[in-house]
């Protein structure tokens, strides 16, 4: 859904009053602006309070036919240890969640080892075991892109109805960078060697057999029609991408903001504008990932990332580190002076 921008001069004018020098608090003040403008959508006047309610994380996992070839320093079952780790509280994401109070929740989206657990932070939304090997052919079926983009949405709208205005997506999967690096390259129309990197850490050898492979698959999706999003999303895509592109797309409609993790995710958002062009409105992005593909997405979106740490984790943490910069961004819109209440003359 398109923003509203009637309200933008005010919010900038706020902005512009409080007890500072223009533009001084740099992109703190770009970042309350655009979450001021969401939350002011609807509304008869610019919000005066920026509120952020039950932030969430939602956990995206699923599994790659790829990871036969290689293409990763773990085989396709690490993805189900990670997912158990996840739940037990013992992975990267959980300490940055817990640090800044962030929910975690973590959905299967297609796994090759199921998850046996009551643990109510899990959720079932398998497309399948996992995806083909997109290297030799179709990663998946239309209609399973169908029913994933669905369910996706359908979690980042049940998680807004429970509470939540803002929300972060992570990943796990061995083998995704390279569903996302050939999604990347084949909507972008860039050369496969730019948008593959390492990953988590294969080596050089591993590189070149990686970058074969996803021309491979690149290259078949090219032959057979014009550049699509979803026809991409079937020959190239990964069950837990899918699910995270229906997931912005959900939060788009529902005008709830999305703090934008690393590559993967990225590559998710990126899909989900060529979509629908008017849910790059409520990303905002949160670091610059060593992934060497991050770099040419962000240029797409044309998007500021608010950290460059040297990430290249996924599961979300980039965004979960970044969650504090949102903070102060609305607590210095919500609370700091203006020059009229402070009594500063400049």
């Amino acid at each position: 859904m398109t923003l509203d921008n009637r309200h933008t001069s005010t919010i900038q004018e706020r902005i512009d009053q409080k007890t500072k020098p223009t533009g001084s608090l740099g992109q703190l003040e770009s970042t309350a602006l655009q979450l001021a403008l969401i939350q002011s959508q609807g509304q008869q006047n610019a919000v005066r309070q920026i509120h952020l309610n039950q932030p969430t994380m939602l956990l995206f996992a699923g599994d790659h036919g790829i990871a036969k070839e290689g293409v990763s320093i773990a085989p396709s079952e690490v993805t189900q240890q990670m997912v158990l780790n996840f739940l037990a509280g013992g992975a990267a994401i959980n300490q940055f969640c817990r640090l800044n109070a962030i929910d975690l929740k973590v959905i299967d989206c297609g796994i090759l080892l199921p998850v046996d657990t009551d643990n109510p932070n899990f959720i079932l939304q398998r497309l399948g075991t996992r995806t083909q090997n997109l290297a030799q052919q179709a990663a998946m079926t239309e209609a399973q892109v169908a029913q994933g983009l669905e369910l996706g949405g359908a979690i980042a709208r049940q998680t807004i109805e429970s509470g939540c205005n803002l929300l972060m997506f992570g990943e796990m999967g061995i083998g995704n960078t390279s569903s996302a690096s050939a999604l990347l390259a084949a909507l972008s129309q860039t050369d496969v060697a730019y948008c593959v990197g390492k990953g988590t850490g294969i080596n050089d050898a591993q590189l070149l057999n990686k970058v074969s492979l996803i021309r491979q698959g690149v290259t078949r999706y090219a032959e057979n029609g014009e550049p699509d999003a979803f026809r991409a999303l079937a020959e190239l895509g990964g069950f837990e991408i899918v699910q995270m592109v229906g997931a912005f797309l959900a939060a788009s409609e529902q005008r709830v903001p999305v703090l934008v993790d690393g590559f993967i995710v990225s590559v998710a958002a990126y899909i989900a504008t060529l979509l629908n062009p008017d849910a790059r409105d409520i990303m905002i992005f949160a670091h610059r990932s060593e992934e060497q593909g991050h770099q040419k997405v962000l240029a797409l979106l044309e998007a500021v990332p608010l950290l460059d740490l040297g990430l290249r984790l996924g599961e979300g943490t980039g965004a979960a580190l970044a969650y504090p910069l949102l903070q102060a961004s609305a607590e210095f819109y919500n609370h700091m002076a203006s020059f009229a209440d402070a009594g500063v003359t400049v």
